[in-house]
């Protein structure tokens, strides 16, 4: 077990996240069980903006809020002086309930509705990122109705192909996400935003992919994007502000992974764009975006987990099934990802068998570890998986009609509930029969 937080083995040989012995945890509030490890939060929010905000002029870190958002997650946020990314109008009304600054609100998203903008122009959003040309109309249309004049800037694709999962690569040509630099419809793009009455046109973005671990990728998105925008001066005679260089920072689930460190990120990225500033006698933006939320939030998150059934196949392989899976974190079933476990009740005992761990739902594929070592475990154990902050709770679902695990948050020995435990009335209360079923 590598990375687990500020994982630590009590008297008891349990494991113990911030100061709270997991077994307790589950005792209290229930299995499986999200927890969320509040100092880790706020150290990771710290690195960035450390090595980003006060690093880097003009910086800003804008927490992609799709990893998990919930209120409690989002003061957290905002007390250590982060902004914040949306890609939706249920993001944004959480953002907002929980006190975030709509100024340092981005909204991303590649297919927007006229509601949601409407909702962005209401509420006064910082910044919209563009991500087409329908986008471009529609803001350009609601906007010219109430009267309003957004900040915007244009998603783009630099064309950059990062060594990461096929479905979270989002910086190549063929991609759902922006428009492409190479085959001219991002200058097009720039040259309508640019001569609109109803929006005002800032800067650039793209995102590259998402966990990834080498640092070249992000200094040649670097590049491409300052490349870019001296031509869009050149080509048009406008001088973008600001630049949005996206999030996608690896962060480590295993023992293959090699995460590179906030401030080697933040380090190669400015001297690769002030080099290239420099060479193309292009003025500094006022603001240098990045937008983070796996590598803030991921290492933070643990799941705990009941183990049910065991079943051995003679000279094949033994499962163990435990009380969630891909409803609770389908990123296994999604990217084939991988994880580290450890037994929570039994953290000091040596390995003995390999087994694979199994999820409680109708689905082959319903798997969240293949034939990993672990000691001799029995049913009623305590299975804790590490890395689960990112992409879980956000992504889950009630598939089998399972309801979704709480989150608590934990801090020096206390643990509070910040999103409930769904129950089984939960699950129907949005249901009804029409009356000729009654």
């Amino acid at each position: 077990m590598k990375k687990f937080g500020t994982m630590r083995v009590n008297e008891l040989d349990h494991l113990e996240i911030g100061g709270c012995d997991t077994l307790e945890l589950i005792r209290e509030f229930g299995s499986p069980l999200y927890v969320v490890d509040e100092d880790l939060v706020r150290k990771n929010c710290r690195k960035f903006r450390e090595n980003f905000i006060d690093a880097i002029p003009g910086g800003e870190v804008a927490y992609a809020s799709k990893a998990f958002t919930n209120l409690a997650m989002i003061r957290i946020i905002v007390q250590e002086g982060l902004g914040v990314d949306v890609v939706s109008a249920g993001e944004l009304y959480t953002a907002l309930a929980a006190g975030a600054d709509p100024a340092r609100i981005d909204f991303n998203g590649n297919n927007k509705t006229p509601e949601e903008i409407r909702y962005a122009l209401e509420n006064k959003v910082g910044r919209i990122i563009v991500d087409n040309f329908t986008e471009i109309e529609m803001i350009e249309k609601i906007a010219g109705e109430m009267g309003a004049v957004p900040k915007v800037l244009l998603r783009t694709q630099p064309g950059i192909e990062a060594h990461t999962h096929e479905y979270i690569q989002t910086g190549k040509i063929d991609s759902k996400f922006g428009l492409s630099v190479t085959t001219g419809q991002a200058m097009e793009a720039l040259r309508l935003m640019s001569q609109s009455k109803n929006m005002e046109l800032v800067g650039i973005h793209c995102h590259i992919g998402s966990q990834i671990f080498e640092v070249e990728p992000f200094v040649q998105a670097a590049k491409i994007m300052v490349g870019f925008m001296a031509y869009v001066r050149d080509a048009l005679g406008v001088t973008l502000k600001e630049l949005n260089l996206g999030g996608g920072f690896g962060i480590y689930y295993n023992s293959i992974d090699t995460p590179t460190s906030f401030k080697s990120f933040s380090q190669a990225m400015y001297d690769a764009l002030r080099e290239e500033f420099q060479a193309l006698d292009f003025p500094h933006p006022s603001r240098i975006s990045v937008e983070p939320g796996r590598s803030i939030i991921g290492n933070a998150g643990t799941t705990l987990y009941t183990v049910g059934t065991i079943k051995t196949i003679p000279r094949v392989r033994t499962y163990v099934a435990v009380d969630g899976g891909m409803t609770d974190n389908p990123r296994p079933a999604l990217y084939q990802a991988k994880y580290e476990m450890a037994l929570a009740n039994k953290m000091s005992a040596t390995d003995q068998i390999v087994a694979s761990i199994a999820g409680k739902c109708c689905e082959s594929g319903d798997m969240l570890i293949w034939d990993t070592s672990m000691p001799w475990v029995e049913t009623g154990d305590i299975l804790a998986v590490a890395s689960t902050g990112a992409y879980n709770y956000s992504m889950s679902s009630n598939y089998n009609r399972l309801p979704r695990p709480g989150v608590v948050l934990v801090r020096e020995g206390k643990a509070q509930v910040i999103v409930e435990r769904e129950t089984f009335a939960d699950l129907i209360r949005n249901d009804r029969i029409p009356e000729h079923l009654k």
